[in-house]
């Protein structure tokens, strides 16, 4: 069953390239008394997610953060690596943006937003999203209807929810 509005984030461990190599991330704790707006992507560097969706946050950061927003998270179905490579070659680490591994698909199974595209070699990946977190409960969620578009789920458009 898909998450909803409403529903709380489950316990589940991302991963992120630290100083000290790959770190693990509660998004349990990590989300406990903040507003996080949350955003998925199918593949890092994969045409829409590289060329219109993160770049749509990067675009909208600041004007997050003057509605209280505490942090920008990107997750995706790849290494903390990949996720860090990918933030170097979007402007996304320099922008703020924190990139988070779901390097097992784990945290996206358990909120329902797994899908395959075999054809594009991508398997167990992530639907593309966007949502609203405050203290750990979803506020907002926008899903987009196929892997391809980035639409409801754009920076610009979450942003207008808030």
């Amino acid at each position: 069953m898909a998450i909803s509005t409403g529903d709380t984030l489950p316990d589940a461990t991302l991963v992120k390239l630290g100083k000290d190599g790959p770190e693990e991330v509660s998004l349990a704790q990590h989300s406990k008394g903040r507003k996080l707006v949350i955003f998925a992507v199918p593949g890092a560097f994969t045409p829409t997610c590289h060329s219109a969706h993160v770049p749509s946050f990067v675009r909208t950061r600041d004007q997050f953060a003057e509605k209280g927003v505490d942090e920008i998270i990107c997750v995706s179905v790849n290494d903390p690596f990949v996720m860090q490579a990918w933030g170097e070659a979007t402007g996304a680490n320099d922008a703020g943006i924190t990139m988070l591994g779901d390097p097992q698909s784990a945290f996206t199974k358990s909120i329902g937003m797994e899908f395959d595209a075999p054809p594009a070699g991508l398997i167990a990946r992530s639907k593309r999203y966007a949502m609203l977190v405050e203290g750990g409960k979803v506020k907002v969620l926008h899903v987009e209807e196929g892997p391809g578009v980035c639409e409801v789920s754009a920076g610009e458009s979450l942003l207008k929810e808030l």
